[in-house]
C-alpha cells in the first residue's frame, strides 16, 4: 500500500475507533433511568448528576498517561488494548445493583474517553504539520459517538434488554478490534517517559489552551451528557425525545470542529477564537435567563453546538506546535483539561438545583468561565505575535 494510503487509512480507522470509545464513554446518558431502575437504586438530584459526569472524570485523568502510552507503544497497539478493556465495564453495566457499584463501573467506562489523547497522537503522525488543523479536526468527528448514544440506545430500550443494549457495545467494540489490526502502525518514542512528557506543562502555552479548552470541550461534553436531563426534567419529554436533541446537539458540536480546523489552517487562530468566545459568552448568558422557554433554550443549544465545535477545532490546531514531537503528551494535557471541564458542571449544576430549585446560577458560571478565557486570550495572544499563531 503506497504511504499516502496508509495515511488515509490510519486517519479513517483512528476516527472509527474514537467513535465507538465515545459511544460507551457516554452511554449512562439516555439510559441512566433504565439503569437506575435495573439497579433498584433510588438517588437525589445530586447523586444522579454524579454518576453521569463519573466516567468523564477518569476519561480526563488519564488522557495524560495514555499520550504517552500512545508515544511509546504507537496508536495503533494502544487502540487496542483500550477497547478490550472497555469489554470488562460494559459487561459490568447491567449486572450491578448498588450505587457504590454503579460508581465504579461508570469510573472505568471513563477510560473510554482517552481514546481521543490515543486517537489524536495516532493520527497526526501520518500527515505534515501544515495539513493537521483539517486531519485533527476530522479524527475529532470521532466524537459524533456521543450522537449515536444519545440518539439509538433510547430507542434500543423499547426493543432489547439492557443486558442486550450492553452486548451490543460489545460486539462493537470487537469488531473494531479485529479492524485495528490491519492498520498501518504509528512512529513510536521509546525515550517518551511521564516526567519528559509532563514537562509540557512548563511551557505555558500549554496551561492557556488547556484552559481554553476546558471551556469549549468541556461545554460540548456536559450539555451532550446534561441535555437528556435537561429535556426531560424541565420540558416532560421522553426519553427518545431527549435523545434527540441531545443527538442534534452532538452531531453540530462534532461537524463543525473540523471546519474549526480548516479555517485555521487560514485564518489566525487566536483572532477567530476571540471572537468565538464572545458569542459563547452571550449566548451563555441569554440561555441562564431563558432556560425554562422551550424554544429559545433549543435554538440557543444549537447556537452553542456550533460555537463550541468551532471552538474545539481552533483550539487543536495549535497543539501540535506546542511541543513537537510530543503531540500525545501536549494532547493529552489539553485532553484532559477539555475532559475535566465536561465533569465538573454536571457535579455543580446538581448541587447548584438541589440548592436553589434551578440551573440558572451555573449557567451563568460558565459565561463568566467564558469572560475569564477571553481576557486571558487578549493579553496573551491578541495583543502582540506569538510563535503559534504566526
Amino acid at each position: 500500500m503506497e504511504s499516502k494510503g496508509k495515511s488515509y487509512l490510519a486517519l479513517t480507522m483512528g476516527t472509527l475507533s474514537m467513535m465507538i470509545c465515545f459511544m460507551v464513554w457516554l452511554c449512562l446518558a439516555p439510559l441512566i433511568d433504565v439503569i437506575l431502575k435495573n439497579a433498584g437504586v433510588q438517588v437525589t438530584e445530586f447523586q444522579r448528576t454524579f454518576l453521569l459526569a463519573t466516567p468523564i472524570l477518569l476519561g480526563s485523568i488519564m488522557r495524560i498517561p495514555m499520550g504517552i502510552l500512545s508515544d511509546r507503544w504507537g496508536g495503533k497497539k494502544t487502540y487496542i488494548v483500550l477497547m478490550l478493556f472497555l469489554i470488562i465495564p460494559v459487561l459490568m453495566m447491567p449486572r450491578v445493583h448498588s450505587y457504590g457499584m454503579l460508581i465504579f463501573t461508570a469510573l472505568l467506562l471513563g477510560m473510554a474517553g482517552t481514546s481521543f489523547a490515543v486517537g489524536v497522537s495516532y493520527v497526526t503522525e501520518f500527515f505534515p504539520p501544515e495539513k493537521q488543523g483539517l486531519v485533527l479536526g476530522i479524527a475529532s468527528v470521532g466524537n459524533i459517538g456521543t450522537s449515536f448514544s444519545a440518539f439509538f440506545l433510547p430507542r434500543f430500550v423499547k426493543t432489547m434488554s439492557l443486558n442486550g443494549i450492553f452486548y451490543l457495545l460489545v460486539v462493537l467494540l470487537l469488531i473494531f478490534v479485529v479492524l485495528m489490526l490491519f492498520c498501518p502502525e504509528s512512529k513510536t518514542n521509546k525515550e517518551a517517559t511521564l516526567g519528559k512528557s509532563l514537562s509540557v506543562a512548563k511551557e505555558s502555552d500549554t496551561w492557556y489552551l488547556a484552559l481554553f479548552y476546558f471551556l469549549t470541550f468541556g461545554l460540548f461534553m456536559s450539555m451532550s451528557n446534561l441535555l437528556p436531563t435537561f429535556m426531560t426534567k424541565l420540558f416532560s419529554q421522553s426519553l427518545v425525545e431527549a435523545g434527540i436533541w441531545a443527538a442534534v446537539f452532538a452531531v453540530i458540536g462534532t461537524l463543525l470542529r473540523p471546519l474549526g480546523g480548516y479555517l485555521s489552517d487560514k485564518i489566525r487562530p487566536m483572532t477567530l477564537l476571540r471572537y468565538d468566545f464572545i458569542a459563547l459568552i452571550v449566548v451563555a448568558i441569554i440561555l441562564g435567563i431563558f432556560l425554562e422557554t422551550q424554544g429559545v433554550f433549543v435554538t440557543i443549544i444549537v447556537l452553542l453546538a456550533i460555537l463550541v465545535g468551532l471552538g474545539n477545532g481552533i483550539i487543536f490546531k495549535m497543539v501540535p506546535f506546542v511541543s513537537s514531537g510530543n503531540t500525545g503528551a501536549v494532547t493529552g494535557f489539553v485532553g484532559a483539561m477539555g475532559g475535566l471541564g465536561g465533569y465538573f458542571p454536571p457535579v455543580i449544576l446538581g448541587f447548584i438545583k438541589e440548592a436553589t430549585g434551578g440551573y440558572q446560577v451555573g449557567i451563568y458560571l460558565i459565561a463568566l468561565v467564558g469572560i475569564i478565557c477571553l481576557i486571558l486570550l487578549q493579553r496573551k495572544y491578541i495583543s502582540g505575535a506569538h510563535k503559534i499563531v504566526k
